[in-house]
């Protein structure tokens, strides 16, 4: 499995995830949750997970690294500073809050669990490949640092 480790991007793994979430709530709906216009909560999940990604990048951008997960040995600076100093996945975990967004807007129990699957997915071959590759450029500085942030954020751990 080792083959697909940073080759997908994650935007991408995140739509499929969304059109998939979609098809399951429109055929195998369980126990609708929330209907119009409760559902409609679900538009603030997805507008704050585009200003955190938005935000997220502008830290790369401003400290001129690469954004590109496929390409961690380009990284010529660990970012540490603005969300990443309460997590070191803030792009991720924008990526989950929109999808958690898009669930509420379908409104049904069904997409919550494509959400756990995509965040699994992102662990274990974006996220553990990610922090590997850092550690090995970044030695001590990255170690300290992935001992002082949460991989999520808070508590939310793994």
């Amino acid at each position: 499995m080792r083959v697909i480790n940073n080759r997908i991007p994650p935007p991408v793994i995140a739509m499929v995830a969304g059109a998939s979430m979609w098809w399951i709530d429109r055929h195998l709906p369980l126990l609708k949750l929330l209907g119009t216009p409760w559902n409609r909560i679900g538009w603030g999940f997805i507008a704050t997970g585009i200003l955190v990604d938005v935000m997220s990048v502008a830290f790369f951008i401003r400290a001129k690294t690469t954004v590109n997960p496929a390409r961690i040995d380009g990284a010529t600076s660990l970012v540490v500073s603005g969300l990443y100093r309460i997590s070191r996945n803030p792009m991720y975990l924008g990526l989950i809050t929109i999808l958690i967004g898009w669930a509420f807007l379908l409104g049904s129990l069904s997409p919550y669990f494509l959400i756990v699957v995509f965040e699994q997915l992102i662990v274990r071959f974006q996220i553990q490949p990610e922090e590997r590759a850092l550690a090995r450029k970044f030695g001590d500085e990255y170690t300290s640092y992935a001992q002082r942030v949460n991989r999520w954020i808070g508590f939310i751990d793994q």
